[in-house]
């Protein structure tokens, strides 16, 4: 287990049509203690509110709980572009922003943009660069001159904010391993969770990356996208045939999350409500039922204390 307390987080939507469910959902965690609510982003799409200025708005009307694009999407979002939004968001919100950072998944609807297409090598080797690019115009200093294979700058005076925690949503190989080199955070594709193949697979890259970089993998903090329903009664089975979280009563998940940061190194959940129970519902129970459930199991197993003590 991680000498660092897990994060717990909540996915919203950012469709137009949920808007006042959505800002009545982030007040509710915010005030019942969670550390972050995300949003997709995809520009793209008409029906969708974009993404940073509903995080801008959300923060704005909330006082603990930070923000976060899950993933920001990259190539509509040019990194220097990229570091004044989320320093100015940290500078408005007292630092309540984590930044998620993707390479570019969906090309077809990126070029829609107007954006130019990058080749799967060209894309991760922009993403990349994009960590120098975003890091360098925080935290003050010196103007900041670059002249790299994508960006450009040319005597640009940094934020005086430090940058904030970057995770990303890293799926390919070569995508890893920069996560490995770089980043502060994972968050594994398709749901993906710790007994998952993809999971399994795919966070060694990162650890040998980070290692022969210099860095202590264990600063790569894994934090999983996890739907699941809320039941009202325990479930028979919490995993389907193929292994993957359906989800459970409250105990089934304390007893999950607990046993996922404990014997997985888990280092954070972000959770997005399916299943028969209302959204509003099954976020309650997440906020104000599991999350202090999980908390308080692992600070038992800290102090050594007796069960329900």
């Amino acid at each position: 287990m991680s000498g660092t307390a897990p994060r717990f987080g909540l996915g919203v939507s950012n469709a137009v049509r949920d808007i006042p469910q959505t800002l009545d959902l982030v007040a509710r965690v915010d005030q019942a203690g969670l550390d972050h609510f995300s949003v997709s982003d995809h520009p793209y799409l008409g029906r969708l509110l974009d993404a940073y200025s509903l995080v801008g708005f959300a923060l704005g009307r909330t006082t603990r709980i930070s923000g976060m694009v899950n993933v920001s999407n990259l190539p509509t979002r040019p990194a220097p572009m990229l570091a004044r939004a989320v320093t100015s968001l940290a500078a408005l919100s007292g630092g309540r922003i984590v930044l998620g950072l993707g390479a570019g998944g969906s090309w077809d609807d990126i070029a829609r943009l107007g954006v130019k297409r990058l080749g799967g090598a060209e894309a991760v080797r922009a993403f990349e660069e994009s960590f120098t690019v975003i890091r360098s115009l925080t935290g003050g200093g010196a103007p900041v001159t670059f002249d790299g294979e994508f960006y450009h700058v040319e005597n640009l005076e940094p934020a005086r904010v430090p940058a904030p925690p970057i995770w990303t949503g890293s799926v390919g190989r070569k995508s890893l391993a920069v996560t490995g080199r770089q980043a502060d955070g994972w968050i594994p594709g398709h749901a993906a969770d710790w007994l998952s193949e993809r999971y399994k697979e795919s966070r060694p890259v990162i650890d040998e990356a980070a290692a022969a970089a210099g860095r202590d993998p264990h600063d790569v903090v894994t934090v999983f996208n996890l739907p699941g329903r809320m039941s009202p009664t325990p479930l028979a089975a919490t995993r389907d045939a193929d292994g993957r979280w359906l989800g459970g009563s409250v105990r089934q998940w304390v007893e999950e999350l607990t046993g996922a940061v404990v014997e997985h190194g888990a280092g954070g959940f972000t959770y997005f409500p399916v299943g028969d129970v209302p959204i509003e519902r099954a976020s309650e129970v997440w906020a104000q039922e599991v999350v202090p459930g999980v908390r308080e199991e692992l600070a038992r197993l800290t102090t050594g204390a007796a069960p329900g003590l």
